[in-house]
């Protein structure tokens, strides 16, 4: 597992913490999180590429 400090801009973690705090986690880091997972997931980085 990696820690990593990101600072993310007022109105963006407004739009977090309204919108998805409850949804995709309860705790800030929770958050953040499962934003890059669902992010990279989204992109295609998780599928097997030895198909």
């Amino acid at each position: 597992m990696k820690r990593v400090l990101v600072s993310i801009p007022g109105g963006a973690w407004n739009i977090i913490d309204k919108r998805l705090r409850g949804k995709i986690g309860d705790k800030d880091s929770e958050l953040v999180r499962n934003i890059v997972i669902a992010y990279l997931s989204e992109k295609g980085y998780f599928e097997d590429k030895r198909k």
